[in-house]
């Protein structure tokens, strides 16, 4: 982020300030993923997401109450969002990799309240102090950890004040994640896939096991072969992907899907010989990691029918159809299903 001299901020934040609303008088105090007591605004009508886990979250939960994307839809995206969201302002991160916002765009965008939902460590507990301390406005983390979900979505609707909605979307994710176990405890560890997740055109960045951005393979049955490295995402070469020899490839990049079968240096390897490379859908968000928030409880579904296509019970069309519907408040019709999902 931009710094700034004492007095220049000083001067932002209460010009800022003073364009609010009001925090009404019984505004609540809530414990975040951090531990921090933060005192929100009863029913908060401005709301801005830290990252586009954070984002997606608010979108699904009060999209009335956004005040800006972190980074605006796509073309491609706008077929899935509700209408009314598609001409908010993009507005930048505060988190993650390639932060790009500054207090004065966060200021200028008047929220009440700054939501974030993603990894609780240090580095964000620090954040989410010291921008709640510079610009005077509550800053609340959630957990975003898939283990959690079902809980994370129902604190943030608290936050949010839509206890009902959040209710009924955290049910959904109880009973996505009931329905995987289910699935999963009749198949013994040595008949699960081996998978690789491939990032970026060349397919040779990928996301660690138990990283936030790979948890959804293990979740869905997979064994990442990227096990035993440091941090969340690496870069590897081929010839170790070669080494690892996946049974599958899930890939978020559009021309690594569509030049995998002629780049020599994956010739060989089983995933690519048998046919078993797959583009996640990413519209209006990613399946798997893009970004690792509530949008991850369809890509579960659509993991388990690519991973046990002979075992995953349900007709994924129709389940994606319903997921739309109930969490991004459009439900795609055929030929737009038939485009989401590549068929």
């Amino acid at each position: 982020m931009r710094s700034f001299s004492a007095t220049a901020l000083k001067a932002a934040v209460f010009a800022a300030l003073a364009a609010l609303p009001a925090l009404a008088l019984d505004g609540r105090s809530v414990t975040d993923a951090t531990g921090r007591e933060v005192q929100v605004p009863a029913n908060p009508a401005r709301v801005f997401a830290a990252g586009p886990p954070a984002s997606t979250l608010l979108y699904v939960l009060k999209p009335e109450a956004m005040v800006g994307w972190v980074q605006a839809p796509d073309a491609h995206d706008l077929p899935f969002l509700r209408p009314g969201t598609a001409a908010l302002p993009e507005l930048g991160r505060l988190t993650g990799k390639g932060d790009t916002l500054n207090l004065e765009v966060l200021l200028t965008a008047t929220p009440e309240l700054i939501v974030d939902y993603g990894t609780v460590n240090a580095t964000y507990t620090d954040l989410a102090a010291r921008v709640q301390e510079q610009s005077g406005i509550p800053y609340v983390l959630i957990d975003g950890s898939f283990a959690a979900l079902p809980g994370s979505i129902r604190q943030m609707g608290d936050v949010l004040a839509v206890p009902d909605r959040a209710g009924m979307l955290a049910a959904y994710a109880e009973t996505t994640l009931a329905e995987t176990d289910a699935l999963l405890a009749g198949i013994p560890g040595d008949q699960r896939p081996r998978v690789y997740l491939a990032r970026g055109p060349e397919g040779l960045e990928t996301a660690i096991s138990g990283s936030i951005n790979a948890e959804i393979i293990e979740r869905a049955g997979g064994r990442n072969v990227a096990a035993g490295g440091a941090g969340n995402v690496a870069t590897v070469s081929a010839e170790q992907v070669q080494a690892w020899a996946p049974d599958i490839i899930i890939t978020i990049d559009r021309d690594f899907a569509a030049n995998v079968g002629m780049m020599p240096e994956w010739q060989g390897i089983p995933a690519v010989t048998n046919g078993r490379v797959y583009l996640a859908p990413d519209a209006p968000f990613g399946f798997i990691d893009a970004p690792p928030s509530v949008n991850r409880l369809i890509g579960l579904k659509w993991l388990a029918h690519k991973f046990f296509p002979d075992r995953a019970q349900g007709d994924l069309r129709a389940e994606v159809a319903e997921f739309y519907g109930l969490f991004y408040g459009v439900t795609p019709d055929e030929a737009a299903l038939s485009v989401l999902l590549g068929e």
